[in-house]
């Protein structure tokens, strides 16, 4: 697809510049024909007076040297007989015989060819008949200037063509690069690795493409869970017959069909106990498997949010909520997102007077997203102390029960600090720009990136720091 671009740029800017800079050249060399007879015609209209006035031979030298420009040498009259003197040639005399005659004979203006370039003849009534002006335009005036015009519309048209091309190679990278994710991303899911995910970025199409085929990975993950559950399920179903079957085969005494029976009850006990391990086995892959998918935040912050809207709304608190407009995937089961929000936001409800307004920010960065939960209470005295308890499990702020219904966990912080360093990421508490409590929650994209500290995760913090600063003196 990028070469194709690229071609396709190349071919129509190519046909353009020739389109329009071949006849821009021809017109310039025109121009400059035109140019070089103007200026020809000009001298020979000098030369026109003085021969109205007379054709004495010193005047009309004096009058062609007068008007001669450049290098001298190219202006001629021939002045025809009169009375006892002959016909007369004066300065330098290039056109044939037979080409002044017919300018004579043609009354007006012609040109001629001859070595070198051009003759110019201008035919002037004189007492004695026609006198004819030449004038020499060498073909080097013909040409003046085309070659750096054509040199310059060339340089124009390949500097075009080049631009064409950079831009159209750089369009084609951003079109082919999440395609190729995307088909990599495929040739992953086929491979097993129910894990793999697509960034959901690039024009509309792949963005819709790419949010398919996350939404097709997540349900096949959810429909091998479903299978291995329903295997497990049937697995321990198996278990009351295999049981009935077992102490009715101990009281066939111990004939060989009895011996027989019992062995194949055993065999059969051995066999469904290796379906429940492997299935429980397969069932922790599979959930290890979704918490690596990860989930949307945005789609979870609006779900859970359009929630406690609604009892925000009975207890007349205003809620704000920003970057959850788009896409913000998270390297964390959906189901442990949901709950860590409905710790924070249980948490805002029941330690803040009705009528508190709070706030969910979401911060996208390339190595970390944070979640911030603000609100306009009185806030917390001592922060480390509210994670410290939260840490031992002891009462206090962060710990208390969230208010019942929508997913309250009873676990407060803790549950919220568990899902940030399952990550590698943290939580901190702090003054929010509303004026109370802020709780947030760093989830690291990349563990390693994370332990080690990188220097663009440094510089989001000290952004998000001067927006809070910038934010309180605003306010």
């Amino acid at each position: 697809m990028r070469w194709a671009l690229v071609k396709v740029a190349l071919a129509v800017t190519t046909m353009v510049v020739v389109a329009f800079a071949v006849p821009l050249g021809l017109v310039v060399k025109e121009l400059a024909r035109d140019r070089a007879y103007g200026s020809a015609e000009r001298q020979a209209a000098t030369i026109g007076p003085v021969l109205a006035i007379t054709t004495d031979r010193t005047q009309l030298e004096r009058a062609v040297a007068s008007a001669e420009t450049g290098p001298g040498g190219r202006i001629g009259v021939h002045v025809p007989a009169s009375g006892r003197n002959g016909p007369a040639e004066i300065g330098a005399r290039r056109a044939a015989e037979a080409d002044v005659a017919a300018a004579v004979k043609l009354g007006r203006a012609s040109i001629s060819p001859v070595r070198g370039g051009s003759a110019l003849l201008q035919p002037t009534a004189v007492a004695s008949g026609i006198a004819v002006v030449e004038v020499f335009v060498p073909d080097a005036a013909l040409t003046n200037g085309v070659t750096t015009a054509w040199v310059v519309l060339a340089g124009v048209g390949l500097a075009l063509v080049i631009g064409s091309v950079a831009v159209a190679d750089r369009l084609g990278t951003r079109m082919v690069r999440p395609a190729q994710r995307l088909a990599g991303a495929a040739h992953d899911l086929g491979r097993g690795k129910l894990g793999v995910r697509v960034q959901e970025d690039g024009p509309k199409e792949l963005r819709l493409a790419a949010s398919a085929f996350n939404a097709m990975a997540d349900q096949v993950v959810q429909l091998l869970a479903n299978e291995r559950e329903l295997a497990a399920d049937l697995s321990h179903r198996l278990r009351t017959p295999l049981t009935v079957l077992r102490l009715n085969a101990a009281s066939l005494g111990d004939t060989p069909a009895a011996e027989q029976t019992r062995a194949a009850v055993a065999q059969l006990e051995r066999e469904v106990d290796q379906i429940i391990r492997t299935v429980r086995e397969q069932k922790s892959q599979t959930q290890q498997t979704a918490a690596a998918a990860g989930c949307d935040a945005a789609e979870v912050i609006r779900e859970r949010m359009g929630f406690w809207s609604a009892l925000a709304e009975d207890e007349g608190r205003t809620v704000r909520i920003a970057g959850a407009d788009r896409p913000v995937r998270v390297p964390v089961a959906r189901p442990e997102l949901a709950a860590a929000l409905d710790a924070m936001l249980g948490n805002v409800f029941r330690h803040t007077p009705e009528g508190t307004a709070f706030a969910v920010d979401v911060h996208n960065a390339d190595e970390a997203v944070i979640v911030l939960v603000s609100d306009a209470g009185p806030g917390i005295a001592d922060p480390d102390a509210a994670l410290r308890r939260g840490w031992s499990g002891g009462g206090g702020w962060g710990h208390r029960p969230a208010v019942a219904g929508g997913g309250s966990t009873g676990l407060g912080l803790d549950i919220v600090r568990q899902l940030a360093e399952s990550t590698g990421g943290d939580v901190r508490l702090g003054r929010s720009v509303l004026g109370g409590t802020e709780v947030r929650v760093w989830l690291a994209l990349d563990d390693r990136r994370a332990r080690q500290g990188g220097r663009r995760g440094h510089r989001l913090r000290r952004t998000l720091g001067r927006r809070r600063r910038a934010a309180r003196t605003g306010s």
